[in-house]
């Protein structure tokens, strides 16, 4: 399986970047490509680096992530931001997993390997099954994309998906631009997971969504 690597960031986090194509180039046996979103020095094999220019305010994450789109040459594309890193099992775990999915989320863990972040209910619009919204769920459980939500961190589509299905440039980080995003296209499609490819931050990070077990989904 080949892959696009789209890296968005402000440029400020070069030795973090290099890391992370360290990564990458330990993990893959197939093609690939990184293209970088952000001005950097940064000059590796197989990687493009596409000035983005700041002067419109910054945060503009949506916009960086569509141009990635837009400018891979790979149908399988991992968008993900400058302090996320690829375990050296990732790329032949994707490989036996398959590609047979539209969107597909990886487990994500902190360095110290806590959970963070993937697997996600959002049920802000579904009242009555549990309290809250915030829940990391089993890996187990995947029929439930019509309630969940990814992460503008970390995940992996297709190219063809992507640019029919593009973010909204009219949103920010910190705007609910990955949430806006998620409830629009799980209406469309399943969400997969894939967690025996793995991927750590480079820095830990509060992951603020609790775990919720199976049993207390289905009570």
């Amino acid at each position: 399986m080949d892959f696009t690597f789209g890296i968005i960031t402000d440029g400020n986090s070069e030795d973090r970047i290099n890391r992370i194509i360290d990564s990458i180039e330990i993990t893959m046996s197939d093609d690939y490509e990184v293209i970088i979103i952000g001005g950097n020095h940064i000059k590796r094999e197989k990687t493009r680096v596409i000035p983005f220019y700041e002067d419109q305010g910054p945060a503009r994450v949506s916009e960086k992530k569509n141009i990635i789109t837009r400018e891979s040459k790979y149908e399988n594309i991992v968008y993900l931001h400058d302090y996320i890193e690829f375990l050296p099992e990732w790329h032949s775990e994707f490989k036996k997993f398959g590609n047979n999915f539209n969107v597909c989320m990886n487990r994500i863990v902190n360095p110290d390997m806590t959970r963070y972040r993937d697997w996600c209910l959002w049920m802000d619009d579904a009242s009555g099954k549990v309290k809250d919204w915030n829940y990391l769920i089993p890996y187990n459980i995947t029929t439930l994309s019509k309630m969940m939500y990814i992460s503008g961190a970390y995940w992996v589509a297709k190219k063809n998906f992507m640019l029919e299905n593009q973010l909204n440039e009219n949103l920010r980080w910190g705007q609910g631009e990955d949430v806006e995003w998620s409830i629009r296209v799980r209406e469309i499609t399943d969400f997969s997971i894939n967690e025996k490819s793995v991927v750590r931050l480079i820095k830990q990070k509060d992951r603020i969504f609790n775990e919720i077990t199976e049993y207390e989904i289905r009570s």
